[in-house]
């Protein structure tokens, strides 16, 4: 009896001793994926929230301005909960809530939930002027871009640098993993073809996080008589550009997924076209087609889709493409479906409208599509200049 229970009481131990190392290696395992989790700047208060005491904060942000940490916690109500002087939002395309369509007007208005003035940085006023300036000690710029150079935020960026130059107003730029960030590619945009939708001579595909271009626009003296921004740079913690990352939050109202987002630099010129892209979908960016059967068996119908696209190209009218939905989510980067496009539809010059050059960044990838050059071929002329960019880019680069 003595013996059975001195079996009882060993086997308890045991037990005991194996329910106890339990949770310490839970913990540990748990501590070490917190170590490893990727923290973009809004999530790393301890660094910026001193440099924000007693200063009156202006903020460039929108719905992808949100600490993760926090349960995706708007920046703007942490802040504010954190007792920082929050005295004004500026919103790029697309406006404070990611809602409004590609294009559409953003106007400035009072946010309802915080009491906040919206100033509009999209339309007829895509600068901060000194007015709106004025009662601002420094302002910080946090919104998720996708890496390609016609995404507006960076155009965004561009003109807050210069406006914060020339208002010698300091700005902290709160960076964020770059979604196609893992290389570069596509033709480098040439000297004469700026516009809102490509401001800096870089490729489709150009490979930074926000603050790495930050530095090259200020580094390459891009701003406006080649003034200079006073700005800081707070990096992500534990990413690099060989690391995939797909984002808590679309970034806009048609990139509702990673794979669109993969897919936007390839699928981006049909917007150059009269093809659609899935605009009036629900799969945007990730299917493309037009009302003639012979551009490929799968079917859809664009129509107006409130919050997404209110008239989308070929609105309620059947096309036939190609659905990519199936494609991995390395894709990178390809001229396949827009060569495979233009060859269908036969219509030569009339293929393209006014939009494509800005796009494509100059004359010479229509000129050289027209000229039925190969997509080798095509790509072959933009690598001297991408060679150049690729070294630049090293220069720049933070992690």
């Amino acid at each position: 009896m003595k013996s059975l229970k001195c079996i009882i009481l060993v086997l308890f131990l045991i037990r005991t001793t194996a329910f106890c190392k339990g949770p310490d290696k839970v913990i540990k395992v748990e501590e070490e994926e917190i170590e490893r989790q990727i923290l973009p700047a809004a999530d790393q208060p301890e660094v910026y929230l001193p440099l924000l005491e007693g200063k009156r904060v202006g903020l460039i942000v929108n719905q992808t301005s949100i600490l993760t940490s926090k349960n995706n916690m708007h920046l703007v109500d942490y802040l504010m909960m954190e007792g920082v002087n929050v005295v004004k939002v500026f919103v790029p395309e697309h406006g404070f809530r990611g809602d409004a369509d590609a294009g559409e007007i953003v106007n400035s208005e009072i946010d309802k939930s915080t009491g906040l003035p919206i100033v509009s940085l999209y339309g007829d006023n895509k600068k901060p002027s000194a007015s709106t300036l004025s009662d601002v000690d420094i302002l910080i710029y946090d919104l998720q871009d996708v890496g390609v150079r016609f995404y507006t935020y960076i155009s965004t960026m561009h003109y807050v640098m210069e406006s914060t130059a020339e208002n010698k107003k300091p700005l902290l730029i709160f960076d964020r993993p770059n979604p196609n960030g893992n290389y570069v590619d596509g033709p480098v945009l040439k000297k004469g073809f700026e516009s809102f939708v490509g401001m800096h001579p870089i490729p489709v595909v150009h490979g930074l996080t926000v603050g790495e271009l930050a530095q090259m626009i200020n580094g390459e003296g891009w701003l406006k008589g080649k003034v200079k921004s006073d700005i800081q740079v707070i990096p992500v913690k534990n990413w690099n550009h060989s690391l995939p990352y797909g984002l808590p939050v679309k970034p806009s109202p048609n990139l509702p997924n990673d794979l669109s987002i993969r897919l936007y630099p390839t699928l981006c010129y049909f917007e150059g076209t009269d093809v659609s892209l899935g605009r009036g979908t629900y799969f945007p960016f990730q299917v493309y087609g037009y009302p003639d059967p012979k551009f490929g068996d799968f079917t859809f119908t664009p129509v107006s889709i409130d919050g997404m696209s209110k008239n989308p190209p070929q609105k309620d009218k059947k096309c036939y493409g190609k659905d990519l939905r199936n494609e991995p989510l390395n894709h990178q980067f390809t001229l396949q479906y827009l060569l495979e496009a233009y060859h269908i539809s036969g219509k030569k010059e009339k293929f393209f409208n006014n939009f494509f050059d800005k796009l494509a960044g100059s004359d010479q990838l229509r000129k050289d599509i027209l000229a039925g050059k190969t997509e080798a071929e095509i790509r072959d002329s933009w690598q001297k200049d991408l060679g150049i960019y690729t070294d630049l880019r090293k220069k720049y680069l933070l992690y």
